[in-house]
């Protein structure tokens, strides 16, 4: 199995990440897709992917929440870390109109910056979108001809976003949000729309871990890539096809997507 989104380089990780990594290849993930969120986090990443070589790999990008970073340095600095052999897409990127950690205008900037990178160095994009369906549309529409693939990370929508999405012919990133009776039942709603060639699978580490996962009591509720089975469980369930056919699609559809 394949997470294609995973934030090891997060300080919740700092004194244990060799067993993290253990603990996921003993429940069958056997590679990661480290996620980079601006320029330092991208080059953690890749430096940490470096030392896995064949387990881990990474993307590179700079997040909407760090987009008031952008500036053309900084896009170089991304273009020479896009070039190591290990990370493989660009992003995260996208916009983030719920928090606005940076403003509009910056993140719509950077956004741009980093689709015109992508098609320049023809690498896939790990995109991210939160209260900014519109503008993100309109983004990808315009570049999408270009664009050699596309992820709606971490996607959390329903039917309507999702049925966008696909128009564009992106690919879907599920992960434990599905698991989450509380917050997740627009996306449970409509997660068997997604074609089998378009969908895969990540836990988004250590956050968003699966709410109906149950640990013992004093097990510690830190999201890990171990846990993407249990995602893939409740996915399989939804899409009415069993575990481990899902698993295989699933990796398939990564190994297609990061060119690995």
């Amino acid at each position: 199995m394949i997470d294609i989104g995973v934030n090891l380089t997060n300080r919740q990780f700092k004194n244990d990440i060799s067993q993290v990594i253990e603990d996921a290849a003993a429940a069958g993930v056997s590679t990661m897709i480290i996620t980079g969120t601006n320029i330092e986090e991208s080059r953690r990443a890749c430096q940490l992917s470096s030392q896995w070589p064949g387990r881990l790999y990474s993307t590179a990008g700079i997040h909407p929440h760090d987009a008031s970073s952008y500036t053309q340095e900084s896009l170089q600095q991304l273009s020479t870390l896009l070039n190591e052999k290990q990370v493989l897409a660009v992003g995260e990127c996208g916009l983030d109109f719920n928090r606005n950690y940076s403003t509009p205008a910056e993140q719509l900037s950077c956004f741009e910056a980093q689709l015109e990178l992508a098609v320049e160095l023809q690498l896939p994009v790990f995109l991210h979108q939160r209260d900014a369906q519109a503008d993100f549309l309109r983004l990808i529409k315009k570049y999408r001809s270009d664009l050699v693939d596309a992820v709606a990370h971490c996607f959390t929508g329903g039917q309507n976003e999702l049925e966008r999405y696909l128009e564009e012919d992106l690919y879907i990133g599920i992960t434990g949000w599905l698991c989450d009776e509380r917050r997740g039942k627009e996306l449970y709603d409509c997660v068997h729309l997604i074609p089998e060639n378009r969908v895969m699978v990540e836990t988004d580490a250590p956050y968003l871990f699966p709410r109906s996962l149950k640990l013992p009591k004093k097990q510690r509720k830190r999201n890990e890539p171990q846990y993407l089975p249990h995602i893939i469980q409740a996915l399989a369930e939804r899409m009415n096809i069993n575990d481990s056919e899902l698993a295989l699609l699933t990796t398939k559809n990564a190994q297609r997507f990061f060119r690995i």
